[in-house]
């Protein structure tokens, strides 16, 4: 199992009113409610990360390893998408990744605040959990990102 994670938006809430807050790593500081969220997902799922932000490319395996730890999310295992050279969308990065190196029958979630990705292919985009930028990760889409990777229906209560 997959967490396709973007951090924009999804971790660190995008508030304009609202100076970010910096971890003693020089990263931007993880909003509470988004980590607990996402320390959840993982632990009833066992699903491994995989970073699609923009950020991904500044930091090798290890430091993300690092960075994660220190906010608190326990994941075994977190990879990469490839670097983004061409300056390609999320969008087409995330279609490249499903065509080159998606498993089959291997459960994901794409979890980030791209609007954009509402145009991915419907057997793709019935896995995108989209977060409001401002608010981030929440509970109830931490549900949400559970029944997809459980491959479930999920209850829009």
């Amino acid at each position: 199992m997959l967490i396709l994670l973007d951090i924009d938006g999804v971790m660190v809430p995008a508030n304009s009113w609202k100076k970010p807050e910096f971890h003693d790593d020089g990263f931007p500081m993880f909003d509470s409610r988004s980590v607990r969220a996402l320390q959840k997902i993982i632990s009833e799922t066992g699903a491994s990360l995989l970073l699609t932000t923009s950020h991904k490319s500044k930091y090798n395996i290890a430091q993300w390893r690092n960075i994660f730890k220190s906010r608190g999310i326990k994941a075994k295992h977190i990879h990469r998408l490839s670097s983004n050279s061409l300056h390609s969308s999320r969008k087409d990065e995330i279609l490249d990744w499903y065509m080159a190196k998606h498993i089959p029958n291997e459960e994901f979630v794409i979890i980030d605040d791209d609007k954009l990705l509402n145009g991915l292919p419907t057997n793709i985009k019935n896995n995108l959990v989209l977060t409001s930028s401002s608010v981030g990760l929440t509970d109830e889409l931490a549900e949400n990102a559970i029944s997809i990777l459980k491959n479930r229906a999920y209850n829009y209560a």
